[in-house]
C-alpha cells in the first residue's frame, strides 16, 4: 500500500481510513463499467505499486542467489548443501517471477546491479571478509546466476 491519500473515493469509502472496503468497492466498479465512480488517481498508485513490488521481488530473489555465489568463491572451505539448495530455490522464484511477468525481462540488467549492491554487502558481513575484497560491479553474467553448477547442488 502506498502513501494514503485523505480525499475520499468519489462516492464510496475514502482510500485513507478503510484500505480493504475501498479495493472491494473500487473493483465492483470497474467490474460493473462505473468508470465515473473511480478513485482513479489511488488506483493509479496502487496499479503501479503492484508493478513495483513484482520487480523487487525479482531483485530479492537475485540479492540471495548473488549473496551465495559471492560466499561459494570467496569462503569456498565453508560451502555448504544450504547454500546450493538456498540457490537452487531462488533460481525457481526468478524464473517464476519473469514467466509471470515477461516484462521484468527487460530489467534483468538492473535488477542484477541493485540486487549486487546488498548481496556484497551482506557477503561482507556473512564472510567477516572486508568489502573490498568483492568486486564493485557484479562478476557474473545472469547466464551465471541462473544456471552455474554447485559441486554441492542439489540438482547437479
Amino acid at each position: 500500500m502506498t502513501a494514503l491519500k485523505t480525499r475520499p473515493a468519489p462516492a464510496g469509502t475514502a482510500y485513507a481510513d478503510d484500505f480493504y472496503t475501498w479495493t472491494q468497492e473500487q473493483s465492483a466498479r470497474l467490474r460493473s463499467g462505473d468508470l465515473t465512480g473511480l478513485d482513479r488517481e489511488n488506483l493509479a498508485e496502487e496499479i503501479e505499486s503492484l508493478g513495483k513490488s513484482q520487480f523487487a521481488s525479482l531483485v530479492s530473489a537475485l540479492r540471495i542467489v548473488l549473496l551465495h555465489m559471492l560466499k561459494f568463491d570467496f569462503q569456498p572451505e565453508m560451502q555448504s548443501r544450504s547454500w546450493a539448495i538456498s540457490i537452487a530455490t531462488h533460481r525457481v522464484h526468478i524464473a517464476e517471477e519473469l514467466s509471470e511477468s515477461p516484462g521484468l525481462k527487460g530489467r534483468l540488467a538492473e535488477a542484477v546491479a541493485k540486487a549486487y549492491r546488498v548481496a556484497r554487502l551482506e557477503a561482507a558481513k556473512e564472510t567477516g571478509l572486508v568489502v573490498k575484497r568483492f568486486p564493485e560491479t557484479c562478476p557474473y553474467t545472469y547466464q551465471d546466476i541462473i544456471d552455474r553448477s554447485f559441486a554441492i547442488d542439489p540438482e547437479a
